[in-house]
């Protein structure tokens, strides 16, 4: 060996370390899929965790958030972080039903127009845990924590004017998924459709259907009085919840103290997300007021009966949702 090619291989052995050394300073990458609009109260919230996220780590996670679908619609990503082709989703709970049938609970007649501390109750009790412990078994992820609010879904039609819930009848109505969306909306005489949220705003304009189920915020983050929506009955018929959820794969990577960070940093700004889409749901409807929507409230003691209506049929509702009888039970003890 010449002097030449020792002192190459004695400078490729030193340099080694510093290669390690480099390649350990290498921030881990976490890739976040939302299908909603970077506007959405979803994404702002999830926004401001991943920023945080990143100041806290000092870097050592770089976060990126790819929005309105960019990487995978809410009805597929599950899957996507089962195969681990995306790390950080919060899917809403009614999109998982594939995986983890009990997410259909929140469409039971008993959780129909309830106030939101009721249904904190549930998300945040007994319910909810078991949710995110089969979601956790079956989908091979971590919940970081308590859900995101996303708020209230109520009734949108484009051309036919809403004055009660009986003038759905007959209308085609899209749901974003789950077989309770479906239920309701034939309770009300109406067709469900299936259509990703990123498809909605052209599918409504073409008039493939005549309205749908979402909330005030959703349908503002999608500027869909642009789309034709111009009536809205505000019923409260089922509170919509997002579940923060990290691919095991990436969460098996993660060093103990950065797992740590990651779901203290959830915890303490769970509460605020949660009053801010409130806010943003109230909001919501004043802007969608300003673009001619005309609204009609239910009165609770309307509201009242319509439950009541339900619960009549919540068994065979239950069977069709194929949501378990633990399920249900765990409900009614968290709703005391």
């Amino acid at each position: 060996m010449s002097k030449m090619t020792r002192r190459a291989a004695a400078t490729g052995i030193l340099a080694l370390p510093a290669i390690r050394r480099a390649r350990a300073d290498e921030p881990i990458r976490l890739r976040c899929s939302l299908d909603t609009a970077p506007t959405h109260g979803r994404n702002i919230s999830v926004a401001d965790y991943l920023k945080k996220l990143e100041a806290a780590s000092d870097g050592r996670i770089k976060p990126e958030l790819f929005a309105s679908g960019q990487l995978f619609a809410d009805l597929n990503v599950s899957k996507a972080l089962l195969q681990g082709q995306v790390d950080m989703a919060a899917p809403g709970a009614w999109t998982v039903t594939n995986f983890v049938q009990d997410s259909d609970l929140f469409q039971l007649p008993a959780l129909y127009d309830q106030p939101i501390e009721m249904i904190h109750r549930v998300t945040d009790g007994k319910s909810g845990a078991m949710i995110s412990a089969e979601l956790e078994q079956k989908v091979r992820t971590h919940i970081l924590g308590s859900w995101i609010d996303n708020g209230y879904s109520n009734w949108f039609t484009t051309k036919v004017p809403l004055n009660s819930l009986a003038d759905l009848k007959g209308l085609k109505i899209r749901n974003s998924g789950g077989a309770g969306q479906a239920w309701r909306t034939r309770f009300f005489g109406a067709i469900p459709n299936i259509t990703s949220w990123p498809d909605v705003p052209l599918a409504l304009s073409q008039g493939t259907f005549d309205g749908l189920i979402t909330t005030n915020d959703s349908l503002v983050s999608a500027q869909l009085w642009e789309a034709g929506v111009r009536y809205a009955v505000q019923d409260h018929n089922s509170f919509a919840a997002y579940v923060p959820m990290v691919s095991g794969a990436f969460w098996g990577k993660l060093p103990p103290d950065l797992q740590k960070l990651m779901t203290e940093l959830w915890a303490e700004n769970i509460a605020t997300y949660r009053k801010n889409q409130g806010a943003n749901q109230d909001r919501a409807r004043g802007t969608l007021e300003s673009h001619g929507v005309r609204f009609v409230d239910l009165t609770p003691a309307e509201a009242t009966d319509i439950r009541n209506r339900m619960l009549k049929e919540q068994d065979d509702v239950a069977k069709e949702l194929k949501v378990s009888p633990e399920i249900v039970k765990l409900m009614n003890q968290d709703l005391g």
